[in-house]
């Protein structure tokens, strides 16, 4: 879960929080019905949160699932870890009772299925855009060999619209979908083709797959988030394709003149994979 542009794996506290309202109004409720009819809650229900980040998933999703609940959270940084455990503070499911929280650092490329042993639920948030296509694939049979359901939100769908519009934002917004799939230390990122790349790779793996929007829309109630969006993403890009960075300087500038009168779309998609068999298709 990092900001636009940030390396993966450069995680901002500050970015996560601002972020959180935007992240519980964005993900798919459309998929909490069908996700219900998979499990199976005969014992204390065992949620894997991979790159929990400071906890938002646990936060938003806990208090609509059943209990009792055991929530494991991944994360490479010990810091964050330690965030969401004081976010989680007081936590509770959807029946009233204290959710108990785990930590484990966790280095999520090269996640194994052992790593998801016991397992009723896996989710994750913002996170399948900075995997690479093997990486996710790694994934989708780890939940399959797991026999439970994923809940993966807020991947990055590669479209945005920004109004007013401006005639630079399609160049800007081409240079950060490039970014996004751009080769990190030998990896290339799957950026905006995570959402398709997800959908086939979990049914390769025999999971039933449901997929949903899952938009920011910000206005005029979000002018800090707007402007820090805003200020990440024209970053990529000039970083991406150096030969606009004089051209978005003054896009910047333009755009953050009167953040207050900009609404932005941001799209994302969720996605909800079952084991064949656990609820109606």
């Amino acid at each position: 879960m990092t900001g636009p542009g940030s390396e993966p794996g450069d995680f901002d506290p500050s970015w996560l929080s601002l972020r959180e309202t935007a992240d519980r109004a964005a993900r798919a409720e459309s998929l909490v019905e069908p996700l219900l009819t998979a499990l199976r809650p005969e014992h204390t229900l065992q949620v894997h949160d991979l790159g929990s980040g400071t906890g938002s998933m646990p936060r938003w999703l806990a208090p609509r699932l059943p209990g009792p609940q055991h929530w494991v959270l991944h994360d490479h940084d010990p810091a964050l870890l330690a965030a969401a455990v004081r976010g989680c503070a007081g936590l509770r499911d959807a029946d009233g009772h204290p959710v108990r929280i785990e930590t484990r650092p966790t280095d999520l490329v090269r996640l194994r299925p052992a790593d998801l042993a016991g397992a009723d639920l896996v989710t994750g948030s913002a996170l399948l855009d900075l995997l690479t296509a093997a990486e996710l694939d790694a994934l989708a049979g780890a939940c399959a060999a797991a026999g439970c359901p994923a809940l993966l939100t807020l991947s990055v769908a590669g479209h945005v619209e920004i109004d007013p519009p401006d005639p630079r934002d399609v160049a800007v917004t081409a240079a950060f979908n490039a970014h996004q799939r751009r080769t990190v230390s030998g990896r290339r990122l799957l950026g905006p083709d995570a959402p398709a790349a997800a959908a086939a790779a979990f049914a390769r793996h025999g999971m039933d797959v449901r997929t949903a929007a899952s938009p920011w829309r910000l206005g005029p109630d979000h002018p800090e988030l707007i402007e820090q969006w805003l200020t990440g993403w024209v970053t990529a890009a000039a970083e991406q394709q150096p030969d606009l960075r004089r051209e978005v300087t003054g896009y910047l500038g333009d755009r953050l003149r009167r953040p207050i009168r900009l609404t932005v779309v941001v799209q994302h998609r969720d996605l909800l994979a079952r084991p064949d068999g656990r609820g109606p298709a």
